[in-house]
């Protein structure tokens, strides 16, 4: 009884694999992440480096490429960050996407607030499915 259960549950499980919908599930959480991580300068307050957090995290609104964003601060007890503090996690659903997002007004906006504050800023993007 068992092994005509376990049957029944693979041949499912492989019929819904190769409907149309799977697929387009399957595909559609393929997402290019962005990921973004500030070193500030010490002349920076506090207060400073709230305001560009904000209006980094505001973006999230105003860029429609972005599918989706989160961010934080490290906590991480190992103390290997070298001074990079805030960390932003961005979603894409394409290269184009990402490069739209680079050229857009907001964005562009955006790093004029960031500048007077960055020391050193840390990126790398990659594939998730």
């Amino acid at each position: 009884m068992k092994s005509k259960f376990r049957l029944l549950i693979s041949l499912f499980v492989v019929s819904m694999m190769s409907t149309p919908v799977f697929s387009q599930i399957k595909s559609s959480q393929k997402l290019l992440r962005h990921v973004v991580i500030f070193k500030f300068n010490d002349s920076s307050s506090a207060k400073d480096v709230q305001h560009v957090a904000d209006t980094f995290y505001a973006l999230k609104k105003s860029v429609p490429q972005i599918k989706d964003m989160e961010w934080g601060i490290n906590n991480s007890p190992e103390q290997f960050n070298q001074g990079f503090t805030h960390c932003f996690i961005i979603s894409f659903k394409s290269e184009k996407d990402l490069a739209d997002y680079q050229n857009n007004s907001n964005h562009k906006a955006f790093q004029d607030v960031l500048k007077p504050h960055m020391e050193k800023v840390f990126v790398v993007d990659y594939w998730v499915k």
